[in-house]
């Protein structure tokens, strides 16, 4: 075997090894919006269930499990009570824009998690994607007490997390870890 081989076996040997290295520590931080490591907390109430949940989530070094599940549960497609996994970007985010306006109040969550089933059924109504973000876990759409809807869409755009909507009428805006754009 020739030296070159050798070498991008050794290669291809350590970068398999990061990758499920990556995989073990999957509460470690990756990929986050914030640029410090101090630890992050939320205040959120579901306007459809009236459930309320204070957490710090993220202890400046690791996401706490538990505390992710609480958010999750509190995110879930309520029509069906089911829950899904959401992105914790999301929940980051959610912190950066806080922090960004100032805020100090709840996040109100209009819609996290949302099932294939009630997204079939929400999108006879119209207004709602075929493939929509919420299915997998990637979207939210909230706003903040206290704060105007323009001010909190301007803190998202600055984000650029993911997609952002702007609902005026509806009081919300959509954030996504989709794609950068906007609505």
């Amino acid at each position: 075997m020739s030296k070159i081989d050798n070498k991008r076996r050794q290669l291809c040997l350590a970068g398999g090894a990061a990758a499920l290295g990556s995989l073990l520590l999957p509460n470690f931080v990756i990929a986050s919006p914030f640029k410090s490591q101090a630890s992050r907390s939320l205040s959120m109430c579901n306007l459809h269930t009236h459930e309320e949940l204070e957490t710090v989530y993220f202890n400046g070094k690791y996401y706490l499990k538990s505390e992710l599940s609480k958010l999750n549960h509190l995110c879930r497609d309520f029509r069906r009570n089911e829950s899904a996994r959401m992105d914790r970007r999301l929940f980051d985010g959610l912190v950066n824009i806080q922090q960004a306006l100032g805020h100090k109040g709840q996040v109100n969550i209009i819609s996290g998690y949302r099932s294939p089933a009630t997204n079939k059924m929400l999108q006879k109504k119209g207004g709602v994607a075929t493939k929509s973000f919420h299915m997998k876990g990637q979207a939210i759409d909230f706003n903040l007490e206290g704060v105007s809807l323009s001010r909190v869409r301007t803190a998202a755009l600055d984000l650029k997390l993911g997609g952002v909507g702007y609902y005026p009428r509806s009081n919300f805006i959509h954030i996504d870890t989709g794609p950068v754009r906007r609505w």
